[in-house]
């Protein structure tokens, strides 16, 4: 592939934007050196800042990237997913901020074991934790084959220097650094794709005319079939996981649990999940608009060396396209982006595992300097496990897809539990247990038969998006038939 040679000034901004992050983390090291310091950021954060924090959480590399692929190659059927939030933030705010605001002290899952005992505390907390190392070595590696390929960068040196300064300003500064640096790593990735969407526009022959023209003639803002067939991935199914998905986020993500715990009040942390989710859906649709521009723009500007891979052709536009010194603001967006879910799952991953395995398990005693000590040095470890996991992905690049199909069936009872808890008041222990560990064995059979038997007759038969859905389905409705088997039961004894 024919590129252009990235000009010193586009290195140096690039350059420059990391350190200046990784410094600006670092300087809240003054809020971080108690145990609430650390974890919540004394609860002194401001709703628009955790609003624009969530923003930046729901962000990531990938979706910096892979959206505007997406459009590229498609159509707008994954913004889908964006158009659910209002709804899932109207059940969060009225029923998943009170709850942990009122019934939590650091951890989601302090409410699972009120309501279940330790072992759904232990569940929930390890297969978070899991998750989160997964992501970050998952993004990471993402966001250094990004730069790679815009940037004559080694990858693996790139992951050891992202993945180094995450860790040393996350450990540093704490929640605070996390909150602060994302409002900044929003704004900068929201500059970048403005920027890219202006100068596409603006160098395309007719303008947005030909683009809105182009678009809707070969249907590229289309949402997908509204036929009811879940076997497709049509607007039912991106809409059914949208909110499965979004539920799932606002009441067993630590992520975003510990930020409604941030907030000074409760109607701040309400606040900031609508300022952050609603935000979420116009700058989902940039990106998504960014990849239809560059669908309509190589199509009447025919280029040499212009990629097959949908996920590249950004990448191509950025060095080849763009004037000197805004290449580098906007591979700063590609950094910001990466960086902004690096953070967050470092810092609430050190979270879980301090407090709800430290704490609760091993040291009930420990006092808050001892518990500070223990979460930075978690921190460091957990940060260090993920990337060297993200280096091992460099020559294994089936790695990733394998990653998500395990991380898909440790997490698959998390959200049901959580339901359980919230839903059946009457539930006992041992029926959240056996209800947990019928939809974890049940996305197993899905997620095996989907991904190495596709297309076999005892196979999982709906759209792969579905196996999540029908998980917690299947947690909830077992919980509800085993407490109705025990009513009866008990009637007849």
């Amino acid at each position: 592939m024919e590129t252009h040679t990235v000009a010193t000034v586009d290195y140096v901004i690039a350059a420059l934007y990391v350190l200046a992050t990784a410094g600006f983390g670092a300087w809240f090291v003054r809020r971080s050196n108690t145990m609430e310091g650390f974890t919540l950021a004394g609860k002194l954060i401001p709703g628009w800042a955790i609003g624009m924090s969530l923003l930046a959480t729901y962000l990531s590399s990938i979706s910096f990237l892979a959206n505007p692929g997406k459009s590229y190659a498609s159509d707008w059927r994954p913004f889908v997913f964006s158009l659910t939030l209002p709804v899932a933030i109207l059940v969060a705010v009225r029923w998943f901020i009170p709850l942990y605001r009122n019934r939590v002290k650091t951890t989601a899952y302090e409410y699972l074991e009120q309501r279940f005992g330790v072992w759904a505390r232990v569940y929930m907390g390890a297969a978070y934790i899991l998750l989160q190392v997964g992501r970050f070595a998952v993004v990471l590696y993402l966001t250094a084959l990004a730069i790679a390929s815009l940037l004559a960068i080694n990858i693996a040196t790139l992951i050891l220097v992202l993945g180094g300064l995450t860790i040393i300003y996350t450990l540093v500064g704490g929640f605070a650094a996390v909150i602060w640096t994302d409002v900044v790593q929003s704004v900068v990735l929201l500059l970048g794709g403005l920027l890219c969407l202006f100068l596409l526009i603006s160098h395309m022959p007719g303008g947005w005319e030909q683009l809105s023209a182009t678009a809707e003639r070969d249907h590229k803002f289309a949402l997908g079939s509204t036929d009811i067939d879940f076997a497709i991935q049509g607007f039912w199914v991106v809409f059914i996981f949208g909110i499965v998905e979004n539920l799932k986020n606002f009441s067993v993500d630590q992520n975003y649990i510990q930020r409604f715990l941030s907030a000074p009040s409760e109607a701040e942390a309400k606040k900031s999940l609508w300022l952050g989710g609603l935000l979420y859906i116009p700058v989902s649709a940039l990106f998504f608009m960014i990849g239809t521009a560059l669908f309509v723009y190589y199509l009447n500007v025919p280029t040499a060396g212009l990629p097959e891979i949908s996920d590249q052709v950004f990448p191509f536009f950025i060095v080849n396209e763009l004037p000197t010194g805004l290449v580098g603001i906007v591979i700063a967006g590609v950094l910001a982006a990466g960086m902004s879910t690096l953070d967050s799952s470092l810092n609430s991953s050190a979270t879980v595992w301090t407090v709800d395995f430290y704490k609760r398990q091993i040291n009930p005693d420990a006092n808050d300097a001892r518990q500070v000590t223990v979460v930075r040095t978690a921190t460091a470890v957990i940060g260090i496990i993920a990337t060297v996991a993200s280096l091992l992905m460099i020559d294994a690049k089936s790695a990733l897809d394998v990653w998500w199909k395990v991380s898909a069936v440790f997490g698959g009872g998390m959200l049901g539990l959580f339901l359980c808890a919230f839903i059946y008041r009457g539930m006992q222990p041992r029926q959240a247990m056996l209800a947990t560990a019928v939809g974890v064995l049940f996305v197993a059979w899905a997620t095996v038969s989907s991904t190495w038997f596709a297309g076999a007759s005892w196979g999982f038969p709906l759209h792969a998006m579905m196996i999540g859905v029908c998980g917690t389905l299947v947690v909830v409705v077992t919980g509800f038939l085993l407490l109705g088997f025990s009513g009866r039961r008990n009637k007849t004894v």
